[in-house]
């Protein structure tokens, strides 16, 4: 039972899921609780160098974090020998060359989504990955949220009977950037850099989908840019080319029909900033990204539609809180240590680059769809 050293290089964690979700609560937190435990009684100790274009920004943060390593030299990173990953969280338009860039140079890659801004760029990575014998994983982050694993839970033990639809609500007010700072960075709305709501967020649709209620068959999407003119980081007014919002319907394997809105541009009405409301024949659940609620069909109340007489009942009362049973993690750490897992031992690991590409292939198909005004069925991709 040893400790030993995994190389990692760490791309685009100066931006704020580079540093918060990845950086700080899974290699940092990994590396303080000592490292990544194998089935062997080994462990992993992470040792990552920090790659970005600010030389002063990455110093900061490598002094800040007590990490010996940074550089703002990919190449120089990629030429050594000494480190088996490379993680990327930088734009998703860079990320196909850079991901190709550290393939060919037979580092196993594992990256934010999405894998690329076209299915065509994606698959291609894909396919070069299988080719070099490189192992992949792309982030699915959502998966691991304790809502949504309650909901995975009450899903198994056959809570919902048979299942009937899934309706999510994703969203909130994204400041323009004028007279308050936006939370998100401008290339968000911009398409020709890679923005769009529809890009950024149906990819992560695809995977919740396919693993929690049946695989997405066909989709039908509307986007809308409701804000057309923005203010950039400097304060410059910019034209806003990219989608803010957007409404797809999804048929899935097995008959679930799906629906979701998600919105920059909308204010929040309900208890988290994503929810997902499940109705089945035996019961029903709200989850959000923590918490989730049943209500079985026995304990079902009696609506009745009466328009002329003000409602008294308290319909969230009948709702049933499901206990914590279990000690969650974090998610992104948790699918960081099975991808490490999986790379030193090859256990099991099925969120590859094969994932990603799904999801891409499912914003091109929302996009069609949004574009053609009709539904587009969605084909296994071929590898």
């Amino acid at each position: 039972m040893t400790t030993k050293r995994l190389g990692l290089i760490m791309n685009g964690v100066t931006g704020r899921m580079g540093l918060n979700q990845h950086l700080v609560r899974s290699i940092i937190a990994i590396r303080d609780q000592g490292g990544v435990l194998l089935s062997n009684g080994d462990r992993m100790l992470p040792d990552p160098i920090l790659i970005g274009r600010d030389a002063d920004k990455v110093e900061r943060l490598a002094k800040r974090f007590n990490v010996e390593r940074w550089s703002t030299d990919l190449d120089k990173a990629l030429a050594a020998k000494d480190d088996s990953i490379f993680f990327d969280a930088a734009t998703t338009q860079a990320r196909p060359s850079l991901l190709t860039q550290a393939i060919e140079a037979g580092k196993h890659v594992y990256c934010e989504k999405p894998i690329a801004t076209n299915l065509e760029e994606a698959v291609a990575v894909l396919k070069l990955a299988n080719a070099k014998g490189v192992k992949h994983g792309t982030v699915q982050d959502k998966l691991f949220l304790p809502g949504l694993k309650k909901l995975a839970f009450l899903r198994d033990s056959g809570f919902f009977g048979r299942m009937l639809s899934v309706r999510g609500e994703f969203g909130y007010w994204v400041f323009e950037g004028g007279w308050q700072e936006a939370q998100r960075p401008s290339w968000n709305y911009r398409s020709e850099d890679g923005g769009g709501i529809i890009l950024d967020m149906v990819c992560h649709w695809r995977y919740v989908l396919d693993n929690l209620f049946g695989e997405v068959e066909s989709i039908s999407c509307l986007g809308t840019t409701d804000i057309p003119e923005r203010f950039d980081e400097k304060g410059k007014k910019y034209t806003a080319t990219a989608d803010d919002s957007a409404y797809a319907t999804f048929r899935l394997k097995g008959g679930v029909i799906a629906h979701i809105n998600m919105s920059w541009v909308t204010r929040v009405y309900r208890d988290d900033l994503v929810t997902f409301q499940v109705d089945g024949t035996h019961g029903s659940a709200v989850a959000g990204l923590t918490d989730c609620v049943i209500q079985a069909r026995q304990a079902t109340p009696r609506p009745v539609w009466n328009p002329d007489e003000k409602r008294t009942h308290d319909f969230y009362a009948d709702w049933q809180k499901v206990p914590d049973n279990v000690v969650y993690d974090n998610g992104f750490k948790e699918q960081w240590e099975m991808f490490i897992r999986h790379v030193c031992e090859d256990a099991p690991y099925k969120y590859t680059l094969l994932e990603g590409a799904k999801g891409v292939q499912l914003a091109e198909c929302a996009l069609q769809s949004w574009r053609e005004r009709r539904w587009i069925d969605v084909a296994p991709i071929k590898v």
